[in-house]
C-alpha cells in the first residue's frame, strides 16, 4: 500500500466492503493470535488490493519494500511492511496500522507523502484494515533496512504536505449512498478506497494533487509513458455502453468481446482483480458503468488534412500487411483474443499513446485462472519506422467509422525510449 501510482505507474487496485468500526474488530488484531478467518480474509483484502505490487521489489522478498518508485519529484523507495520489529511493522499495533491508512501518518505522527494513497485508504473500513494488519502480521518477517527517498527539493522537505493535505486530502471512511443499492454502494467503496482507481485514472496537477471534480477523468501516467483513460467518458474508458458481463470479463479475466487489457493494467488483472470474487467484480462493473457520461466531443485534428490523407494512405498498406491477419480487414477482430479495433474506444482517445505503444511493444494480456493461456501482439519497433508506426496508428484510428486523430512520426519516435512494463 504505497506509491501514487499516477507517478509510479505500479497499477494498484482494489478492496473489499466497509463496516462499522466496533470495539471487536479492533481487538482482534491486539491478540497474538488472530483467528484463521480474519487472516485468510486479510489475504483477500491485500490481493485485492494489490499490495505486493509497490511492497514486493523485483526478485524480493514479499512485502519486504525497497523497489524504487520514480516520479516527477524525484524516486521513492518503498517500505518494509513484513512483521519484523527492527525494519518493518512488528512493533506496530492495528491501530497504528489505521492511523496510517486513515490519516497518512505514520506511528510517531509523522507526515507521509502523498505518494501513498492515503486520500483513498483513508475510506477503508477499521474492519478491512484490521484483517490486513493480521494478514501482514501472518507473513513471514525479513530483516531489510527502508532506503531513504531521494527526491528533490523543495519535495524532500515534509512540513509541505500540510499544505497538500489542506488542498487534497479529505479524511473520512467510505459513507454508502442510501438512494443507491448495496451492490453499487459495495462496487464504489471497492473502486475508491484501498484500490484507489482515481489516482491513476484521474489527472494531476503540477503540486500532485487532483481536484475532486477530476476525479476518474483520466490522465498521462508520467516517468512510463501510459495513458490512464477516463472512467466517465464514453470517448475514452467510460463503460456506459458496455454490458456488465463484458465490463466483469475485462476486469477478471483481462480480455472481453470488447477489449483487451495491456501494460499496467493487466498487472493490476495479473496481481489482484482475478482473484476477486464474482460478486465483487460484479459490483465494481456495476459502478464503473453508473459514472460513465456522454460521449465526449471528438478531438481536433492535429495535422494538416494533406498529411494525415498521407498517412492513412501508408497506414492501410502496413495495416493489410501486418495487422489484417489477426484482427480483420474490416477491423472487426476475433474476439475476445484478438479485440476488435473498430469502433474501439481505446483506439480513438484524445491520447494516442496507448495504441502507439502497443504498435511498438507489443505485449500480452495476462494470464488468468478463467484465461490462463492468453494470445499476445508481437512487437513493431524493430520491423517499422517512425512513419509507419504513425501510419498504421493514424489508420486505425481514423478507418471505419473510427473517431480518432491523425499522430506523426515524432510521436511515435519519442515513445521508442519509453520503458517497456
Amino acid at each position: 500500500m504505497n506509491l501514487n501510482l499516477k507517478f509510479a505507474g505500479a497499477l494498484t487496485t482494489i478492496l473489499v466492503l466497509a463496516g462499522a468500526a466496533t470495539t471487536a474488530s479492533t481487538a482482534f488484531c491486539q491478540t497474538t493470535n488472530p483467528s484463521s478467518d480474519v487472516i485468510a480474509r486479510g489475504e483477500y483484502l491485500a490481493r485485492a488490493g494489490d499490495c505486493t505490487a509497490c511492497h514486493t521489489a523485483p526478485e524480493g522478498k514479499l512485502f519486504a519494500g525497497g523497489r524504487s518508485m520514480p516520479t516527477p519529484f524525484g524516486t521513492i523507495y518503498t517500505t518494509n511492511i513484513t512483521p519484523d520489529p527492527e525494519t518493518g511493522i512488528g512493533k506496530w499495533t492495528a491501530d497504528d496500522f489505521y492511523k496510517t491508512m486513515h490519516e497518512g501518518r505514520s506511528p510517531d505522527g509523522g507526515l507521509l507523502y502523498p505518494a501513498m494513497p492515503y486520500a483513498s485508504y483513508t475510506k477503508v473500513s477499521r474492519e478491512d484494515s484490521d484483517a490486513i494488519f493480521a494478514y501482514l502480521r501472518s507473513v513471514p518477517p525479513v530483516r531489510q533496512e527502508n532506503r531513504e527517498h531521494d527526491l528533490r527539493f523543495p519535495y524532500n522537505n515534509r512540513s509541505l504536505i500540510l499544505g497538500w493535505r489542506t488542498l487534497y486530502f479529505k479524511e473520512g471512511e467510505f459513507k454508502p449512498d442510501t438512494a443507491k443499492s448495496d451492490e453499487w454502494n459495495r462496487g464504489a467503496y471497492l473502486v475508491e478506497g484501498l484500490g484507489h482507481c482515481g489516482m491513476c485514472h484521474s489527472p494531476i496537477n503540477a503540486l500532485g494533487g487532483t481536484s475532486e471534480s477530476e476525479a476518474f477523468k483520466g490522465g498521462l501516467i508520467p516517468m512510463q509513458d501510459w495513458y490512464a483513460p477516463s472512467l466517465t467518458s464514453n470517448k475514452e474508458a467510460g463503460l456506459g455502453d458496455w454490458s456488465i458481463a463484458e465490463i466483469s470479463d475485462l476486469l477478471q479475466e483481462g480480455v472481453s468481446h470488447r477489449g483487451v487489457v495491456y501494460g499496467p493494467m493487466a498487472e493490476v488483472v495479473y496481481n489482484s482483480l482475478q482473484y476477486m470474487t464474482d460478486a465483487d467484480i460484479k459490483a465494481m462493473s456495476v459502478y464503473l458503468k453508473s459514472i460513465a457520461q456522454d460521449e465526449a466531443q471528438p478531438p481536433a485534428e492535429t495535422l494538416s488534412s494533406s498529411e494525415a490523407s498521407l498517412l492513412v494512405s501508408l497506414g492501410k498498406t502496413v495495416y493489410d500487411a501486418q495487422c489484417a491477419s489477426c484482427h480483420g480487414v474490416n477491423g472487426k477482430g476475433k474476439p475476445p483474443h484478438y479485440p476488435p479495433l473498430a469502433g474501439n474506444q481505446s483506439i480513438q482517445m484524445e491520447s494516442a499513446v496507448n495504441p502507439i505503444r502497443m504498435v511498438l511493444n507489443g505485449g500480452y494480456p495476462p494470464g488468468t485462472a478463467k484465461n490462463p493461456m492468453p494470445y499476445g501482439m508481437p512487437p513493431f519497433a524493430v520491423s517499422l519506422s517512425d512513419n509507419e508506426v504513425a501510419a498504421v496508428v493514424t489508420y486505425i484510428r481514423t478507418a471505419w467509422g473510427n473517431r480518432g486523430t491523425a499522430v506523426s512520426a515524432s510521436d511515435a519516435n519519442r515513445l521508442r525510449s519509453s520503458p517497456l512494463q
